[in-house]
């Protein structure tokens, strides 16, 4: 009995359990306040208050840069050639891929199944709401594409948190270092030296979370009506969650058959990071936090530092299974007509161009708009998905950062293997 008692007062003096206490108060003051003030007052609140989530996630965003850039520039080096790079690499894209598909062809499955969007009838949806939005879709192209991927300035990459840019910058500079051999070491010591100092600064920030997670939910729930919300976006909300739900049954069940009995403990490590990604709904606001806990989980740091920045590119989970069902739920709501064949172009076309969008703000809406302007579906539709999308956010979120920390810990097991395999040949 006095194990248990001791158990729950860990947990609440832990950051997860204080995370999830800001989460139930933030929801509660929300609600209060939107049943007992004017609209008016409402959205005055939720704009300060929101300013504790915007405090903490910029926090955030100020170490990213320089720590993927230091760690990186480490990882890499310690690899020591481009033929270890490129099988990290190749394991990494293969797996993101991978993903990514079976990710989208769940949505492509519930959202045919349940049909959300049939005979749907909606009333007061505010079109002009989606402008936002689909004025970034113009952006979306091949040429943006690579614009994302390749640098035109480190310093300017860095200063907008252009993640894959930034890893991009740092492979070749890693490579460069570890070509030069023993005449750089003073410069990689000194990098390592630092990626540890912003680690540190990981744990300070981190004490932010909870205040972070308060004001974003309580900005939320003070300006919506979540009750009302999620009885007119019953079937559509719904029916998202069973995909979403699915998602993590396959993504825990591979994290199985791969890792075993350590998925346990992986799960138990990334509570928090989940937690923080679900109240904030902003995957990037863990990224510092879920690099130190996969290298606490036993993931060498120059996997960590390798495979985490490109999986923020390339592997967001929850976000492809979205776009899915968020596109053929609007063409469903039209009463537009997509044949099996045309629906798998469209999943291929989201593969893709999902890719090109690490960093634009609301990505996943921004390539749902630019999918339907494609296929014929109207755009403005965005507009039916917006006054629930937070909420879908939340849940695709914590569904990224799940996928992330698995694809990492599992490329980190191979090589390990790797390693294990090498160093038995060589002592026989």
């Amino acid at each position: 009995m006095q194990i248990t008692e001791t158990k729950k007062k860990s947990f609440i003096k832990g950051l997860t359990g204080q995370i999830l206490i800001a989460m139930l108060l933030g929801a509660t003051l929300g609600i209060i306040l939107h049943h007992y003030i004017s609209p008016e007052s409402a959205q005055s609140f939720s704009t300060k208050i929101k300013m504790l989530a915007t405090v903490f996630i910029r926090l955030v965003q100020m170490i990213i840069s320089p720590l993927v850039f230091t760690t990186l520039v480490v990882g890499i080096a310690k690899l020591g050639d481009i033929k270890t790079v490129g099988r990290i690499g190749g394991k990494a894209l293969g797996w993101f891929f991978t993903a990514s598909f079976i990710s989208l062809l769940i949505g492509l499955f519930y959202v045919n199944i349940l049909e959300p969007g049939v005979g749907l009838k909606l009333g007061h949806v505010d079109m002009a709401s989606a402008s936002e939005v689909t004025a970034k879709t113009q952006n979306l192209s091949f040429e943006n594409f690579v614009e994302h991927i390749v640098p035109k300035s480190i310093i300017e990459a860095m200063a907008t948190n252009e993640i894959l840019q930034i890893v991009i910058f740092s492979i070749f500079f890693g490579l460069a270092a570890a070509s030069l051999g023993n005449t750089v070491k003073p410069v990689i010591g000194a990098l390592d030296k630092i990626s540890h100092i912003v680690l540190k600064m990981v744990n300070y920030v981190m004490n932010f979370a909870p205040i972070g997670v308060f004001g974003a939910i309580a900005a939320v729930f003070a300006v919506r009506d979540a009750e009302e919300l999620l009885i007119t976006y019953f079937k559509f909300f719904g029916s998202f969650l069973l995909g979403i739900g699915t998602l993590w049954v396959v993504l825990i069940a591979v994290g199985f058959i791969f890792l075993r009995g350590r998925m346990v403990e992986l799960l138990r490590r990334i509570i928090g990071p989940l937690a923080i990604a679900f109240g904030t709904t902003s995957s990037e606001a863990v990224f510092p936090k879920l690099t130190e806990e996969l290298e606490s989980f036993g993931v060498k740091d120059r996997i960590v530092s390798f495979m985490l920045p490109l999986g923020y590119s390339f592997n967001l989970d929850g976000s492809m299974m979205y776009m899915t069902f968020a596109s053929i739920f609007i063409a469903q709501f039209y009463n537009v007509h997509l044949d099996l064949g045309t629906q798998m172009a469209m999943l291929l076309v989201l593969m893709l161009t999902s890719k090109g969008i690490a960093g634009v703000p609301r990505a996943s809406l921004v390539v749902v708009a630019a999918t339907c302007g494609m296929f014929d579906i109207p755009v403005e539709g965005i507009a039916l998905i917006l006054p629930i999308d937070h909420f879908c956010d939340m849940f695709r979120s914590a569904t990224n950062v799940l996928g992330n920390a698995l694809a990492t810990s599992v490329v980190g097991q191979w090589e390990n293997n790797k390693e294990n395999n090498l160093n038995t040949l060589e002592e026989n």
